[in-house]
């Protein structure tokens, strides 16, 4: 009893564990030279250059792998570099602290200012690079940054953290602008974390985005991805076929941005088909779709053991044959989208459901029926040759982002040939429940204060405002 006494006495609460790391925050910032733009840029470049250095990036994927089993250690230093440099880009051409922006003609001055201590929610899928790129947009608004890692990927995220410090230590900075929550990592103290910073800023579990959005603490929270991509009559498919393999195999699926589902115009549908053969996908029978839909949920939940592992595992565990152990991914073919039908769900694997559409129409209904299962907000994309088809999806589609003829998981987050901000966080907007409706950048991270002087008069007649209605309706 007198142990149990002890123990009892000794153990801490999650909110006074917190309490210690925002006290270290709170201080840091203080020293913070966030006035100066030349100094919180070379922050942002010490963070960057943390996991950007070829070794660190070598070494936080093999890291990440080894911590989590998911993913390859190839795509994880491609994310860990490319993300990296593409969000530095951005940041670096940016203002954010002091005034940001001066229009005399409008008689307004705008000056960006910090919005305090951010906690960073972050996934097993990135535990090293969405650390990083969510600490270079904090510190880039003058902040101080938490991070609440994913438990599976503790390790990494720690290891990523102490690469930050180190950087940040050699240029002259408090360590404490970033910090992790101590071991072990539990609901109660990244509850406890939410609610006692000034902002908080979740990617991964919805129901970590649930949690912060009730902690009473401003949150941005952004949704799940479950990417459906037509591809229609006007198509190159050859280069259709390459794009959305090099996407769907990248990391082998685990991004939020990997296409989950493929709808092919009827007249394009066999050799489309085709096409994808010869990219390596793997054509299920429906004996191999009946072991998919078994052996990819267990209990009505992704099964963890064939998640984002490599196809000769994945497959070895369904119950696949040699020939689909060698390929690059399956192709599982559908009938309709549904909540009962496991195939139009996010899979977080290299399983891709494919769906043949008589027209673009249908074709664009089978879009929003996969959304409705999941993802809705999120992304879609289309290959196509027909613009008007393009805008038309993006017309009648309740989602953030859609991307045209190009390889979503690397575009949906930011591209050097696109105009999308690079991000490892995408908010779905309300259709997600989401706070957001753009990926998450800089501008997140700041506080505006605008300065107001007078101009000349800006008042309209009543006529100019009125008289339009006043002559179809009357007064």
């Amino acid at each position: 009893m007198a142990a149990v006494a002890e123990r009892g006495a000794t153990q801490r609460t999650a909110e006074e564990i917190v309490g210690e790391v925002l006290g270290r925050a709170r201080a840091a910032l203080a020293t913070y030279e966030n006035r100066d733009q030349g100094r919180v840029d070379e922050a942002v470049t010490a963070l960057a250059w943390s996991i950007y250095k070829p070794e660190n990036a070598k070494a936080l994927a093999e890291l990440a792998v080894r911590d989590t089993g998911l993913g390859t250690v190839e795509s994880k230093i491609t994310k860990n570099t490319r993300k990296t440099f593409g969000t530095l880009r951005d940041l670096l051409r940016v203002r954010t602290v002091g005034v940001i922006e001066d229009d005399p003609a409008r008689g307004m001055v705008k000056y960006g200012k910090p919005v305090g201590v951010v906690a960073a929610v972050c996934p097993s899928t990135n535990p090293a690079a969405t650390p990083v790129n969510k600490a270079m947009m904090a510190l880039k608004g003058g902040n101080a940054v938490v991070i609440a890692p994913s438990p599976a990927g503790y390790e990494t995220t720690a290891t990523t953290v102490g690469l930050m410090r180190a950087e940040l230590k050699k240029a002259g900075f408090a360590e404490d602008l970033v910090q992790i929550l101590p071991s072990p990592v539990s609901k109660e103290t990244t509850q406890a974390l939410m609610a006692g910073a000034d902002l908080a800023v979740v990617t991964g579990s919805q129901d970590n985005v649930r949690r912060a959005m009730a902690s009473g603490t401003v949150a941005i929270g952004v949704g799940v991805g479950n990417v459906p991509v037509i591809v229609d009559s006007s198509a190159d498919l050859d280069d259709a076929a390459r794009k959305i393999t090099a996407s769907k195999i990248f990391d082998n699926a685990t991004s939020c941005s990997s296409e989950n589902a493929v709808i092919l115009l009827d007249d394009i549908y066999e050799p489309m088909m085709a096409a994808f053969a010869r990219q390596g996908g793997y054509r299920a029978s429906a004996e191999d779709k009946a072991k998919v839909s078994a052996g990819l949920w267990i209990g009505g939940k992704l099964n963890r053991a064939v998640i984002a592992r490599d196809m000769a595992v994945l497959a070895e565990k369904l119950g696949l044959s040699d020939e689909a152990k060698t390929a690059k991914f399956i192709m599982v073919e559908d009938d309709r989208p549904g909540r009962d039908r496991p195939l139009s769900d996010e899979k977080l694997s290299l399983v891709l459901t494919v769906y043949r559409a008589r027209d673009f129409d249908q074709a664009c209904a089978l879009v929003r029926g996969i959304l409705e299962v999941k993802g809705k907000g999120h992304s879609c994309g289309i290959h196509t040759a027909d613009m008007a088809h393009a805008r038309a999806l993006a017309a009648e589609t309740d989602v953030v982002r859609v991307l045209v003829n190009q390889a979503h998981t690397f575009g949906n987050g930011g591209a050097f040939d696109n105009a999308m901000p690079f991000t490892l966080s995408m908010g779905g907007g309300t259709w997600a429940k989401n706070s957001i409706s753009e990926n998450l950048n800089w501008r997140h991270f700041i506080n505006i204060t605008h300065l107001v002087t007078t101009i000349p008069e800006d008042k309209p007649s009543e006529e100019e405002l009125f008289g339009h209605y006043w002559a179809k309706y009357g007064k």
